[in-house]
């Protein structure tokens, strides 16, 4: 109650702030729920002590953003991050410590994003959310395409992909299957439907750009058509999005609905702004930025990172930055599965998914365009059937509506092997820059791999 009291002082009505409320109770995604599950509720009893008016709204507002979740002990990651950097402690040590700092932010975003929308509708929130849903990912991937590191916005765009499909829905199937042997676990098989549809014509639209180039022939030929057919196919698959969220918030929005069950007194409690419309758009434009900043650490260090642990580039991007990234939400997901609530688990994983297929990725080719930097949706042909084999089992997966934990365990298995099939390739960042921009010379490698040859000869000769 203190809370919601401090809420209304800053937004001074009361009557609208219930009316949001309850429009709100039926609008809330699987996402706001998901993030939910790791807040906490905050003792304010020694804000009510302070004097003055506007010392009380601070200090409340900074209790229930920094304090207010079950990941505020990760904070302390941030400043470390940066004086890590600013102090040339070691690169290693900032990206792990940048990669710490962007889990709680991850949440707190969500968060605010939540307490926006009991002002502005679900609506308005809808297309919040579905903005801000996966900012960390879109972030990191604008510093690394600044950097001509296109390979390491497809890797770790798809690693968020894979994460959310295998790994999250994956675990929350198994968990929730373990923890409900005894009663069948069922879900709305309509939202899995539609994320699925979404799902496999992104699959075709990074497949065909792949096939072309193997059936035109050589690179050189083959580079020009395929970056043509891959802006095309972005532009379609942001259309294809739009119309989705179209359908999402407004002509099918009770398909998209997170439900609760039967709610108590402290759901009901929850279920009402404790931030201010101002200083929930303050904060989020502050933790925005700050995102911002250490998107740019892990951009710059995550070579340096590799060399130091003997990881690949491309195992750190596809399994590490998903999984530390998004650990909020992964963990809420499954929390919910332990409930028998699949389809909030669902919710998330199927939508996250769908989101960066089909609006991450898309977007960040037409702002390479926009930059000068040839991005296309070639992902190379490990990483296309990686995609290509998770949409596929997933959809398979969640066919019948039912669930069981050899499901979700089938899924993390299949994770695994794709963990270890990245683990396993050592392939170097430059190779894969040069190859993702169409810019590797090919006479230099011809005469870097006779020279080779030559120095084989000889070895053999002696």
């Amino acid at each position: 109650m203190a809370s919601q009291q401090y809420s209304v002082l800053e937004n001074g009505n009361n009557n609208m702030m219930k009316g949001l409320s309850k429009e709100h109770r039926h609008g809330r995604t699987a996402h706001n729920m998901s993030s939910s599950s790791l807040r906490k509720k905050s003792d304010l009893s020694l804000v009510h002590k302070m004097p003055g008016r506007k010392i009380r709204l601070c200090l409340a507002n900074l209790q229930e953003v920094i304090l207010g979740t079950k990941l505020a002990v990760l904070f302390p990651a941030i400043p470390l991050a940066i004086a890590a950097h600013m102090y040339n402690f070691g690169r290693p040590w900032v990206f792990a410590l940048s990669l710490l700092g962007l889990t709680p932010l991850a949440e707190r975003i969500s968060f605010l994003t939540e307490q926006i929308t009991y002002y502005t509708g679900p609506t308005v929130g809808g297309l919040l959310n579905a903005t801000c849903g996966n900012i960390t990912e879109l972030i990191i991937a604008i510093f690394a395409l600044s950097q001509n590191k296109v390979a390491v916005v497809k890797y770790s765009l798809l690693g968020s992909v894979l994460s959310n499909l295998l790994l999250v829905l994956g675990t929350s199937l198994f968990c929730g299957g373990i923890a409900n042997l005894r009663s069948e676990q069922r879900y709305d098989r309509r939202q899995a439907d539609i994320n699925s549809l979404l799902l496999l014509l992104a699959v075709l639209c990074h497949s065909l750009p792949l096939l072309f180039r193997y059936a035109a022939g050589p690179d050189v030929i083959s580079a020009a058509p395929t970056l043509a057919l891959s802006r095309a196919s972005s532009i379609v698959m942001l259309i294809a999005y739009f119309v989705y969220l179209v359908f999402q918030l407004w002509t099918h929005r009770q398909w998209f609905e997170a439900t609760e069950g039967e709610d108590n007194d402290d759901d009901m409690e929850e279920e009402t702004p404790v931030v201010g419309f101002w200083s929930s758009f303050l904060w989020l434009l502050g933790m925005t930025l700050i995102v911002a900043l250490l998107s740019e650490y892990v951009v710059d260090t995550i070579e340096d990172a590799s060399d130091s642990w003997g990881l690949s580039v491309s195992f750190i991007s596809i399994i590490l930055l998903p999984i530390v990234g998004n650990a909020a939400e992964h963990a809420g997901a499954i929390i919910f599965a332990f409930k028998n609530k699949l389809d909030i688990s669902l919710g998330v994983a199927m939508g996250s998914a769908t989101q960066i297929s089909m609006f991450a990725v898309p977007l960040c080719v037409i702002i390479a365009w926009i930059m000068g930097i040839k991005m296309d949706l070639n992902f190379n042909l490990l990483e296309t059937g990686s995609l290509a084999i998770a949409i596929v089992v997933t959809a398979f997966t969640l066919q019948d509506g039912t669930s069981h934990y050899m499901k979700g365990l089938v899924l993390l298995l299949c994770y695994v092997v794709i963990a270890a099939c990245f683990f396993v390739n050592k392939s170097p960042l430059y190779l894969e820059n040069e190859v993702e921009m169409g810019t590797l010379n090919i006479a230099s490698e011809i005469h870097r791999r006779s020279l080779m040859n030559g120095h084989r000869k000889i070895n053999v000769i002696v």
